[in-house]
This record gives structure tokens, C-alpha cells and sequence, in this order.
């Protein structure tokens, strides 16, 4: 009966929640009467976010593949939570974090549950985007503290991530927060997300790489690193191809608008970085090792669409390309400094999207070229040092970088910190060495191969 009573209790707050009257426009009849081209621009939008959403199946395939067989069915459980549970947080309290009535700059305080004249279609339109945005800096930890924590560590992190890290960061920079407001060129700007939603997911992936310590084996009595090989690398391959397609909804469509012709820029910037960075991987690589590392170049891909995600919609080609040259060489040096310091991160998400998300967001104080604006096609337009702007719109960046690495590192340490002393947060080694598949889940991804050891 306690639980039924548990149910019934939140039943009812729900129904205290719901309004007493219809809120402003829940059919968008008059959305459109206003703006008859504004149902083109739901239409993009829409598509763009279930590109964003189909991501998460990229997430999936890549850390699976670069993870061993006896713990894919774990990486899968937890790509599928990040966006389901991530939906129900989101919808409770993170987006009003986000997007409500701003609080001293801070955060949001309206809109919990999309309750009252929340019900709007405009209103519902711009959650669904935040969502699948949410989930994906969610579902870049993953990757970070694959194959040794545990499942309920893991699902109470996601809440967290979802319901306040993520959202009141994105809250100072999308939601009308200080950093927007920096009294630096047009403050700290983040086109599509390189700080907002990919260092986010980095940072915090870093600090529970860090509070988790290395997986068993991954370091010799000497601490030197070993190679532990991913099961499945066509499986990362197709997920990086997927992450790549659905990178064109996460940059074009973050113009919330189809009108915006730019788009065809921020596509072509896009495809360029991307494949900059994947061929400087690659070229570093073979003159370390005398080999055409796919692993590394296919990182390559992920670190260049990671640095451009900020900076697509303000520069042009040609800095594109440099942007993901530069980002080649962060993501190799990157993960070569984690591995100096003992930090292991099984599939490399703390370099592709933590150092090159930073990377993004400065980039834009240099090479924005003062043709586009703030999400808009009239001036006041985003100008960098390398086109006349001068510092002030990097030194908006710089401290946006700063910022951002304090909170996202600082606010992932201290959770998985309080996680484990709570609920204790890795695995016990025997489970370790045994695969997590079967402790935790009862189902390994591949039964014909599954041996238990006693």
C-alpha cells in the first residue's frame, strides 16, 4: 500500500501542476495567422532535432564498438536511459532551469513540467530542441567511465547532468544568462553547442574518469598504458558515419530557421573540419607508428565536428579547415597527456568533445568574419580578431572557456564524488574482469560467445 499511496501522492502534485485555463496558443492557429512561413521553420527545426535524437544511436554504436563484447550490452543500456530518463528530467525541471524567467542571470525559474502557458507550440518547439541536445552531453560521459561503474551510479548521474549541469550552463549562455551578457563584443557566444553541450559532456566525463580510476589492466606495475582493444570497430565506424549525418541537424538547424540561407555555409563548414581533423589524426598517427590508425582517424571525425559545432555559422571555409586541423592535433595530443596522467577514457571522449569543445568556442573569437549574426542575417554581426573585431569577442570567449571548465569539471567531480560515497560508484573487480553485462543487465550482447568465469 506504501507505494500505491507514493503514486497517488504524485498523481495529485500533478494534477496541481496543470493549469486551469488553455495557455496561449496549443494548436498554433495563431502562430500561424501571425507568420504564415513560420510552419517551414517548424518543419526544419523538427527534422534537425530528430537527426540530433538518431544521434544517440551513433553514441551507442561508437562506444560499443570501441568497448569489449562483455560490456556492450552496458554502453547500449546506458545510451537508451541517457535520452528516457533524460526526457522525464528535462521535462520536470530542466528545461525551466534553461529557458525560464531569468534569475539574477543565473538561472531559470518558470516552466517546470511545461505546465501553465507552457502549452504552447512555440514553447514545445524549443523543448524538444533542448532535448535532444541535453542528451547528447548526457550520453558523451558514457563513454568516459565505460566498463567499470556501475548501472545505478550511471542512472543517477544522467538525472543529474540533465536536470541541473547542463541546463544552467546552457542557461548562461542560450537562456538570456551572464555570460550573454558579457560587456565583451556581443558577449559569450556558442552557435550550436562545442561548450554548451559537448565540453559539458567532456568535462564531466573527465572528472569521472578521475573518480573511477582506470579500468583493471589498462596500466602495467610501471604505469605504462596498454592497448585494450575495442570488440567491434565496424560497429564504431557506422556510429561515427551516423553521428556525422546527424551533425547536420545539430549545426543547420540550430538557425531555428529555414529562411536563413546560411545554412548551406554551416553544412559545407561542417563537412570541412570534420574531415580536416581526420586526416591530421591520421597523418600524426602514421608518423608515430607506421600504420593508418582507423580508430584515431574516425576520433579525428568526431574532434573536428565537435571544434566547428561553435564557430559554423561565423567563418568561412578556409577556417574551417584550419579549425579542424588544429582540432587533429588536440584530439592526439589529448589523449596522449590523459594516458601520461593515468586517466583512462576507453573510447577517447574527454579529448573529442572536452579539449575540442574549448577549442570551438575560443575559435570564434578569432575567425568569425562579421557576415552573420547572433542567429540572425542583420547586424549587429559576430566579428573575430583575425577580421577587424579586435579582442573583446575573444576575450568574451576566453572567459566563457574558463567558466565553463570550472563548472563542468568542478560540478562532475563533486557528483561523482557524493555518488560514491552514497551508493559507491565502480564495480567490484571480479565483476570487472567478468564483463558488466551479466551482473548488471542478466542479457550479454553476444550469448554464443559468453564464457563465465568462476
Amino acid at each position: 500500500m506504501g507505494r500505491w499511496r507514493f503514486f497517488s501522492l504524485v498523481g495529485l502534485f500533478l494534477l496541481f501542476l496543470a493549469p486551469a485555463v488553455l495557455a496561449a496558443d496549443p494548436t498554433g492557429a495563431e502562430a500561424i495567422k501571425s507568420d504564415p512561413g513560420k510552419a517551414v521553420d517548424f518543419v526544419w527545426v523538427l527534422l534537425c532535432g530528430f537527426l540530433v535524437m538518431f544521434m544517440q544511436a551513433g553514441f551507442a554504436c561508437v562506444e560499443a564498438g570501441f568497448c569489449r563484447a562483455k560490456n556492450a550490452t552496458n554502453l547500449l543500456m546506458k545510451n537508451l536511459m541517457d535520452f528516457c530518463i533524460g526526457s522525464l528530467i528535462f521535462w520536470a525541471i530542466g528545461y525551466a532551469f534553461l529557458m525560464g524567467n531569468d534569475w539574477h542571470g543565473l538561472i531559470g525559474t518558470s516552466g517546470f513540467f511545461l505546465a501553465g502557458d507552457g502549452y504552447d507550440v512555440d514553447n514545445y518547439l524549443a523543448f524538444f530542441w533542448q532535448l535532444v541536445f541535453a542528451a547528447t552531453a548526457a550520453t558523451i560521459v558514457s563513454g568516459a567511465v565505460a566498463e567499470r561503474i556501475k548501472f545505478k551510479a550511471y542512472f543517477l548521474y544522467s538525472m543529474a547532468i540533465v536536470g541541473t549541469i547542463y541546463p544552467i550552463y546552457a542557461h548562461w549562455v542560450w537562456g538570456g544568462g551572464w555570460l550573454s551578457k558579457l560587456p565583451f563584443g556581443l558577449g559569450h557566444l556558442d552557435f550550436a553547442g562545442s561548450g554548451v553541450v559537448h565540453a559539458v559532456g567532456g568535462l564531466v566525463g573527465l572528472a569521472g574518469a578521475m573518480v573511477l580510476g582506470p579500468r583493471y589492466g589498462k596500466f602495467d606495475k610501471n604505469g605504462k598504458p596498454r592497448a585494450i582493444p575495442g570488440h567491434n570497430i565496424p560497429l564504431a565506424a557506422l556510429g561515427v558515419f551516423i553521428l556525422w549525418f546527424g551533425w547536420y541537424g545539430f549545426n543547420p538547424g540550430s538557425t531555428f530557421s529555414a529562411h536563413h540561407l546560411r545554412i548551406s555555409v554551416i553544412a559545407v563548414n561542417t563537412t570541412l573540419a570534420a574531415a580536416a581533423a581526420a586526416v591530421t589524426a591520421m597523418l600524426i598517427i602514421l608518423a608515430k607508428t607506421k600504420k593508418f590508425d582507423l580508430g584515431m582517424s574516425l576520433n579525428g571525425v568526431l574532434a573536428g565536428l565537435v571544434a566547428i559545432t561553435a564557430p559554423c555559422a561565423w567563418v568561412e571555409s578556409w577556417a574551417a579547415v584550419v579549425i579542424g586541423i588544429i582540432a587533429g592535433f588536440i584530439l592526439v595530443g589529448g589523449v596522449y597527456l590523459l594516458e601520461a596522467l593515468k586517466i583512462d577514457d576507453p573510447v577517447g571522449a574527454v579529448p573529442v568533445h572536452g579539449f575540442n569543445g574549448l577549442w570551438g568556442i575560443i575559435s570564434v573569437g578569432i575567425f568569425a568574419d562579421g557576415t552573420y549574426g547572433n542567429y540572425a542575417i542583420e547586424p549587429p554581426f559576430v566579428k573575430g580578431l583575425l577580421y577587424g573585431g579586435g579582442v573583446d569577442q575573444l576575450i568574451a570567449q576566453l572567459i566563457g572557456a574558463v567558466v565553463l571548465f570550472i563548472w563542468a569539471f568542478g560540478a562532475g567531480y563533486v557528483l561523482f564524488k557524493v555518488l560514491d560515497i552514497l551508493v559507491g560508484i565502480r564495480v567490484d573487480p571480479r565483476e570487472e574482469i567478468q564483463g558488466v553485462d551479466i551482473i548488471e543487465h542478466g542479457t550479454p550482447a553476444y550469448p554464443e560467445f559468453y564464457v563465465i568465469r568462476r
